[in-house]
């Protein structure tokens, strides 16, 4: 809902601050006074294309700035955090207020600023879409799409279409997967193939080596010790030769510590200082003996190794060399991409099982589909049926007695998200005539009341935050015009609506009454906006009614007027 409308250097508007809030404001006004420019600004501030012959003669820019609550944790708040900007803390309950506001230079440049942060204008079209509608001679329609008609009809069906869309939705969701994995079957058939093949081939080679998870690196250091092996036993020889000597010949480390311990238990009793580093040599001859042991036992290995056992070894660390750069680069890769190529080469075995038990599952899903579709087409087709009766009952009373307004509700030759249905809005404007849609059957006056007419009959259904008219009066008058104020009365209870009108007769069911009036004083005619209660509310009827806002006459033909919309208003 649009709270608070601001305006400065549009057209004939110099500066003006327009409240609007809930419920029903009619906009009045001298002719040329600059009522169309508060369509303008709206349009303006929901995106609409800039010109620059609306700047105000003489400005260097119009500016326009709209205070509008919406909820909190609504799509538009989402939207409006989305692009940088944030809500206000000025609503009550749920609704936050966002700020728009958009600037439009004499030279042609525009800006737009979406809840604080500067923000592309396509964002306040976005934003537009989902909060205003504008219904006028100019003004493109809000259902003028197939696609939004039918929209409008499924929601003024009700909760059992609303139930079987969402069923039929989910299924046709599934019909269209499982289809589109049978057309990638049948068309990437021969690229599977090709791809089972070289699996195969590739599990067939890793199996045949077998790698082991670990082995290069054990390969590795097998093969530095076979390369090696002489001079390991060299070393290790002579390392037991120092150690323990065998042969006798000269001195060895376990017989210089024995030497050296005898040689201090001989005297150790004459000091008792002595006694632990007797107790360390006794334990350094332990653990040297017990080296020359190991040296022993790894010398006796050297000896074992088999003749030719290198080139085994090297031979199996090119084998996995060769896995590695194919399928690697590391060995544990090899066995990795084995283990995952298994079950993908199964699937791949499988394509035709698949797309024997995809086309039978598709096949039922279709014939769901098509039941769920003729249940679709019965129910839009009473909903248009009342919708039409409706809508055409409204038109009646709209000064368009002869006018008939049609839903068309025709089959399509494939199913659709939605569906086999195309809908379309006709409109029959006299007897004898042939439906055409709405925007080519009525004029623009004629056109702004069978919205009108649509919107009072959907409101329930498929509620709008704000409507604008503009025009919606043009051509008719008297009980034709009640009527018409009295619908859009109606249509306030649900929505908040904004109506230029130069019709005391649509004026009088207002809840909010503003004038656009224009100031002669200087150069160039400016014009600002007034709210009207009281007594001034009762001066501008007259002069809607009269154009004499002081004929006694027209004074109480005006108070009479508005106690008449009062009493029908809340009947």
């Amino acid at each position: 809902m649009i709270e608070e409308l601001s305006i400065k250097d549009l057209g004939v508007i110099g500066e003006a601050v327009l409240p609007l809030g809930a419920g029903f404001t009619a906009v009045t006004g001298e002719t040329g006074a600059g009522k169309t420019m508060v369509v303008s600004a709206l349009g303006l501030l929901f995106g609409e294309r800039a010109d620059t012959g609306s700047v105000r003669s003489g400005a260097a820019q119009a500016w326009i700035e709209g205070r509008i609550l919406v909820d909190r944790d609504g799509p538009v708040a989402e939207r409006v955090r989305e692009v940088g900007g944030d809500l206000d803390d000025q609503g009550a309950g749920r609704d936050g207020e966002m700020i728009l506001s958009r600037s439009v230079s004499a030279e042609g440049r525009s800006r737009a600023v979406v809840g604080g942060r500067s923000a592309p204008i396509s964002v306040l079209s976005e934003l537009g879409s989902a909060l205003v509608v504008v219904h006028g001679q100019s003004d493109q329609l809000r259902l003028k799409s197939q696609s939004a008609q039918r929209g409008a009809l499924d929601s003024f069906a009700g909760a059992e279409l609303a139930g079987r869309l969402g069923a039929y939705r989910h299924l046709y969701e599934s019909w269209q997967a499982h289809t589109s994995e049978i057309e990638a079957l049948v068309t990437e058939r021969a690229a599977r193939i090709r791809e089972a093949e070289q699996l195969r081939a590739a599990i067939d080679e890793i199996s045949a080596v077998a790698p082991v998870e670990g082995e290069d690196a054990e390969l590795a250091d097998l093969a530095g010790r076979l390369t090696n092996l002489e001079d390991l036993r060299l070393a290790t020889a002579e390392a037991r030769e120092n150690v323990s000597s065998e042969s006798g010949d000269g001195p060895d480390t376990v017989g210089l510590i024995d030497s050296a311990r005898r040689s201090l238990e001989r005297v150790a009793h004459y000091d008792a200082a002595l006694t632990p580093i007797v107790e360390a040599l006794a334990n350094a001859s332990f653990i040297v003996s017990d080296i020359s042991t190991q040296l022993a036992s790894y010398g006796a290995t050297l000896e074992t190794d088999e003749v030719g056992e290198l080139d085994r070894v090297q031979e199996r660390r090119a084998e996995l060399t060769s896995l590695a750069r194919k399928y690697g680069p590391e060995l544990s890769d090899v066995i990795a991409f084995a283990a995952e190529a298994e079950p993908r080469l199964l699937e791949l075995d499988s394509d035709s099982d698949r797309i024997e038990q995809l086309s039978a599952l598709v096949d039922d899903e279709f014939a769901e589909l098509s039941r769920i579709a003729d249940e679709l087409s019965a129910l839009r087709r009473a909903a248009g049926e009342t919708l039409s009766t409706a809508v055409t009952d409204e038109l009646g009373a709209l000064a368009m007695p002869n006018a008939r307004f049609v839903v068309e509700v025709q089959p399509r030759d494939d199913l659709s998200p939605t569906g086999r249905d195309q809908v379309q809005f006709l409109l029959r404007p006299h007897e004898g005539s042939e439906p055409r849609p709405l925007n080519k059957g009525a004029s623009g006056g004629e056109l702004s009341r069978v919205m009108l007419a649509i919107e009072v009959v959907l409101a329930a259904a498929d509620p709008v935050p704000t409507f604008v008219f503009d025009e919606v009066d043009a051509g008719v008058g008297g009980a034709s015009a009640i009527e018409i104020g009295r619908r859009l009365a109606v249509l306030a209870r649900t929505s908040q609506v904004i109506v230029v009108t130069h019709l005391a007769q649509v004026a009088a069911f207002a809840t909010n009454h503003l004038r656009v009036e224009k100031d002669l004083d200087g150069p160039v005619t400016a014009s600002n906006v007034v709210q009207l209660a009281g007594d001034e509310r009762l001066a501008e009827m007259a002069r809607l009614l009269s154009g004499l806002p002081d004929s006694e006459s027209g004074l109480a033909h005006a108070a009479e007027l508005l106690e008449t919309a009062h009493t029908l208003a809340v009947s």
